[in-house]
């Protein structure tokens, strides 16, 4: 029977659809001229149906109607049937109009036939459903945890920010985003974020916008409105009445805002918008940035909490400094008062206990010394008949002794005529003598300082001290000082003369001596107290800055410290020999992944505890962070035992464990670094064990590695491989080299592909085979690719039969300029972009599918069509054929090696299948690594139109003349 074609609306290229490929089966069952319909509705997958071509539209109708009845039965040449699933939850019919009846057994068997069929069709539909839905909810939960992650990491908002945007960005379209706060009592907003394709804000998060400044802005509305909006900028403009304002940014044919919400209350907005494609969004968008509003609203408040936390913590820490600065200005003020009581107690206890006026004298001297500079010091007094000038005491390094004198002009005089105390230097004595004022008696002083004694209202005398060197200086303080000395002194002189009266000055004295000492003794006593809690307090803060929280254990800083002075010992030869051990925990991330963080956190406490009870009791066991381990250890009899203990960490790591109710076997990949004098620091002996532990993960993980000179011979020759790299990418020393692309049939070439070659300056021609890990490890391959893509330009720009080929990393396509930079090249070279070809594999289109697809399309656009390279290794997905434009399957040569002589049959399978898979799609095949005649011959037969390979061609540095296609 002939196979009927069925009513649908898609590209020539897309998968049918489950009712297509019912009609088409079924409809092969049927006789010449019979129609189909079927239609049917699913708790899963909704109402749905088809009919074939040449149906009356009657028939559909006729099937729909029949779902909603008991029982369906026409007579006569239809043929209904009406059916629910085992589960009850899904109904189905099928109508079929027939040319002539059919027997009761041909009936029977048609019908069985139908309802087996759609049965396990929309069985298959349904589970591919639930695999969509239950990838979703990774995707949602996953970027729930990372922006729950980001919301306790250690990073500035706008950073945080960022990230939280690329997570956005990994479950819609979200190239255009921007976050905002909302004061509703000061009704302002500040943007928290923006990024914007078209608008060039840059946000100012401290920056408010009131109401007022932003009267027709659709955020404003969004905010004041309080539900999700979704569409494009006018009608949204339109359902909220709002003014279209330029200002504001441009329109966008698609707009999403979604409220942030605490309690009740509006506190904000996460906004994305699209300005080249109209219905980026559907509901199903807007309910999951609601979602995920909530949940970047709590990371804001942590993040502002946390903020909060150490602005409180900075400022309480000012405020105790502060005090700390008073108390301190107040102790010594206190003591420096003490030390002026002590001295005024011990002027009032000699006024009383002293032998005679000498030693009086003497010892007044010893205590104005202890106060200030008195190194040159005497008493005068007034004789009692007022006409001399008599010195009792002196003591002067140039004049030794100091003779009675006439009263006359001299400082002494002066202070004694003015009765006020004299504070001069060179520059005053010279003003003074030079008013007439006073005459200069005995040597010049540097800094002169004299103040008056009473007795009563009388001046009778007077106390000077005197500098001849410059560095002492007297100044106001010190001569306070001296006068309430001096006060005291005079006092003295008539204290001799009533004892009894300082008796008792004294006592009352000494009492307040001692109260004043007690409260010095208490204010002591609260400084201690408090200085004792401070270095607690910093005690505290240092464990934590040299341990890690999760563990306990020592954090990397305290561990380069103890290898700094490991090393160190080492180097005077006072030291033992020592190694580092560096442990990864193998598929750690499966545990966070699987069953949660808290179960992860909860595993590496186990296994540092294991690791902390293998080792001695002088090692030193760090976390260094995440799920990474060192281990630093003294040893005396060989290397062997530091191999020996590795195992053993291996073994104790290794045995079962049970984490949030299930059985774990952990185990871990362990480098070894052991010291040697090249060593400078720990920072490279950590490097060197880490590169061994990368060693073992390689040889197959749960076993140790020790760095050896291969391994560092062979990080020396990456560095300088890198280096020249650098150096190549500055002089040009990449090229092309072409390889033909053939028609099997004829051997008539019909392209190129472009390969790389480095031609180094001292090793010659190398393949991408010995640099294109390292370059892309670095980064630089991208300009290598930029440096291949300009010459094959230029190339074809100078005249090119047929296309040539570029192959084209993911790293490009997420680069948003990779297609405009690539097309402007064809424009300033002045070459056709029609003869080039990209070549990508399929982890290029899963990496960033919209992002690709874009970037696929524009080059369509311009003629660059697109080549999938390596097919059959990787996913082979059917679903990315028809939603990419891709042009050719470029069959991996790993099964074109298998074709032929003692090759693998499923090689031949493999090969034959996606012949016919592109020869349904309409999509061209090219075989790589075509070698051998017998393979040629095969791929014919099998229907292969081109091919590549050593066969038909070696890669060389020109394009050679080609025969016409």
């Amino acid at each position: 029977m002939p196979t009927r074609t069925v009513i649908a609306d898609k590209p020539a290229a897309a998968a049918p659809s489950p009712a297509e490929r019912i009609l088409a089966v079924l409809g092969t069952r049927l006789p010449a001229g019979a129609e189909l319909a079927v239609c049917w509705r699913d708790w899963a997958l909704g109402s749905g149906g088809a009919a074939s071509s040449g149906a009356p539209p009657m028939l559909r109708r006729r099937a729909e109607q029949a779902l909603s009845e008991r029982h369906g039965h026409d007579p006569g040449n239809l043929l209904l049937h009406v059916w629910d699933n085992a589960d009850g939850n899904a109904r189905m019919a099928v109508a079929a109009a027939l040319p002539a009846p059919l027997s009761a057994q041909e009936q029977r068997s048609w019908l069985a036939l139908a309802q087996a069929f759609i049965d396990t069709t929309l069985d298959a539909e349904r589970a591919q459903a639930r695999i969509v839905s239950l990838e979703k909810s990774k995707r949602l939960q996953q970027a729930l945890y990372e922006i729950a992650d980001l919301a306790g990491a250690d990073l500035e908002m706008p950073e945080m920010l960022r990230r939280i945007h690329a997570v956005v960005g990994s479950l819609m379209y979200a190239e255009n985003c921007y976050i905002v706060l909302y004061d509703d009592q000061r009704r302002s907003v500040r943007f928290l974020y923006f990024a914007d394709q078209k608008d060039t804000y840059v946000a100012e998060p401290e920056r408010e916008f009131s109401e007022e400044e932003m009267a027709n802005s659709m955020t404003f509305a969004l905010l004041r409105h309080g539900q999700p909006l979704r569409g494009p900028s006018a009608v949204i403009r339109q359902k909220l009445g709002v003014m279209r304002d330029p200002s504001h940014g441009p329109d966008s044919l698609d707009w999403l805002g979604v409220p942030m919400r605490r309690d009740d209350r509006v506190c904000g907005a996460i906004v994305v918008q699209s300005y080249d494609t109209p219905a980026s969004y559907a509901d199903e968008d807007r309910a999951l940035l609601g979602y995920v509003a909530q949940h970047i609203l709590t990371a804001l408040d942590r993040k502002h909490a946390h903020v909060e936390l150490e602005r409180r913590v900075e400022a309480r820490t000012h405020e105790l400094q502060r005090a700390n600065r008073e108390l301190q200005a107040e102790i010594i003020e206190r003591k420096r008062a003490e030390k002026l009581q002590g001295a005024l107690f011990r002027i009032t206890d000699l006024a009383i206990t002293s032998e005679n006026l000498e030693r009086f004298y003497a010892d007044v001297h010893a205590v104005v010394d202890e106060l200030i500079n008195a190194r040159n010091f005497y008493i005068a007094l007034v004789s009692d008949d007022g006409q001399t000038l008599q010195f009792p005491y002196s003591i002067d390094e140039h004049d030794h002794v100091r003779k009675s004198r006439r009263l006359a002009k001299g400082l002494t005089e002066y202070v004694l005529e003015t009765g006020k105390p004299l504070l001069a230097d060179r520059a005053v004595t010279r003003s003074l003598t030079e008013q007439g004022k006073v005459i200069q008696h005995g040597p010049p002083a540097y800094s002169w300082l004299g103040v008056p004694l009473f007795r009563g209202e009388e001046v009778v005398g007077a106390a000077v001290v005197q500098s001849y060197a410059e560095e002492v200086t007297f100044t106001p303080h010190d001569q306070n000082l001296l006068m309430f000395i001096a006060h005291n002194i005079g006092n003295g002189l008539g204290q001799q003369r009533a004892q009894e009266s300082l008796r008792a000055a004294h006592a009352e004295l000494e009492q307040r001596v001692e109260e004043r000492t007690r409260e010095l003794a208490e204010a002591n006593m609260q400084l201690r107290a408090q200085i004792g809690e401070r270095l607690r307090a910093e005690q505290r803060l240092t464990y934590q800055a040299t341990h890690d929280a999760l563990t306990g254990l020592p954090n990397r800083p305290h561990l380069l410290d103890r290898l700094s002075a490991a090393i160190e010992r080492a180097r005077h030869g006072d030291g033992q020999a020592f190694a580092v051990l560096f442990m990864d925990l193998d598929r750690f991330k499966l545990v966070n992944d699987s069953i949660g963080h808290a179960a992860g956190d909860e595993l590496l406490v186990e296994v540092a505890r294991r690791i902390s009870g293998a080792v001695r009791g002088n090692d030193v066991v760090s976390r260094l962070g995440g799920d990474e381990f060192a281990i630093l250890i003294e040893y005396a009899d060989g290397e062997e035992n530091v191999r020996d203990l590795a195992q053993r960490l291996l073994t104790v790591l290794g045995e079962p464990m049970w984490v949030a109710g299930r059985e774990l076997f952990p185990s871990a990949s362990l480098g070894i670094a052991v010291w040697h004098p090249r060593y400078r620091n720990g920072e490279e002996l950590l490097r060197d064990a880490d590169a061994a532990m990368y060693r073992a993960k390689e040889e197959g993980r749960d076993r140790c590695a020790m760095f050896d000179e291969a391994m560092r011979e062979a990080a020396m020759h990456s560095l300088d491989l890198e280096a020249d790299l650098r150096r190549a990418i500055n002089s040009g020393d990449f090229e092309p080299f072409y390889q033909p692309i053939s028609r099997i049939v004829d051997g008539t070439v019909i392209g190129y592909e472009a390969l790389l070659r480095w031609r180094h300056e001292r090793r010659g021609l190398l393949s991408p085979a010995e640099f294109i890990s390292l370059g892309e490890d670095s980064g630089l391959i991208e300009q290598v690719d930029w440096l291949l893509y300009e010459q094959v330009v230029n190339r074809i720009a100078r005249g090119v039969e047929g296309y040539v080929s570029v192959n084209v990393s993911p790293r490009h396509f997420r680069s948003p300029d990779f297609a405009d930079r690539l097309l402007a090249m064809f424009e300033a070279a002045g070459a056709d972009p029609a003869q080039m070809r990209v070549e990508i594999t399929e982890v290029a289109l899963l990496d960033d599918a919209p992002r690709t697809l874009r970037t696929l399309s524009l080059l369509r656009q311009r003629g660059i069509l697109a080549q999938l390279d390596d097919f059959g290794t990787g996913f082979s997905a059917l679903s990315y054929l028809h939603r990419f434009p891709i042009s050719v399957l470029k069959i991996d040569r790993s099964f074109i090696a298998g074709i032929g002589g003692s090759g693998r049959p499923e090689s031949l399978a493999l090969v034959r299948a996606i012949l016919a898979l592109a020869g349904t799609l309409g999509i061209e095949t090219i075989a790589e690594g075509v070698e051998t005649e017998t393979q040629r011959e095969a791929l014919l037969e099998l229907g292969c139109s081109y091919g590549q390979g050593y066969l038909f061609g070696r890669p060389t540095a020109q394009i050679g003349r080609m025969a016409t296609a």
